[in-house]
């Protein structure tokens, strides 16, 4: 199985296929409206226009896994990324990223270790994980890691098609 085929719905509940992104390189990120860290939205939009027409695209994966962090509905969730940080890049339906109800999708992503080898578990919202354009290569970064830091940057020229 290959993470293009995890079944996942859009933010509004209508299917998602991931299928449609095989061959590009992949940020995917469990995001949440009210959280410290939700400024870093910006920076994945920026990320995403930078290189979207290069083979690449963000996916958000909200979650209210973290202190109730992202509590709003889809339409909710969708107004406000659009009109606070301009979001373009796709967003997928609310899920867990953790405990038993963990979504398929983070079941095979959080087996991989981070720079410091942390493995299990997602810390925090905006926990990060790229997926190279041949989906063979998944690096993880921790929710501190900011969208635009060079390591980021880095692995995702690397990763592109």
């Amino acid at each position: 199985m290959t993470i293009y085929d995890h079944d996942v719905k859009a933010l509004d509940g209508s299917a998602a296929d991931l299928h449609d992104h095989e061959g590009e390189a992949l940020l995917i990120v469990n995001v949440a409206s009210k959280c410290g860290l939700t400024p870093q939205y910006e920076g994945l939009e920026r990320i995403h226009e930078q290189y979207k027409d290069r083979g690449f695209s963000v996916l958000g994966f909200p979650c209210n896994k973290f202190m109730g962090q992202e509590p709003g509905s889809a339409e909710e969730i969708a107004t406000f990324c659009s009109t606070t940080y301009g979001v373009t890049f796709p967003m997928m339906a609310k899920i867990e990223v953790n405990g038993p109800g963990r979504h398929p999708i983070y079941q095979a992503l959080t087996t991989v270790a981070d720079a410091h080898g942390h493995t299990g578990d997602i810390r925090w919202n905006f926990e990060k994980f790229l997926i190279s354009a041949d989906g063979k290569q998944v690096t993880r970064f921790s929710p501190k890691v900011v969208p635009d830091d060079p390591a980021v940057v880095k692995t995702i020229e690397q990763g592109l098609p």
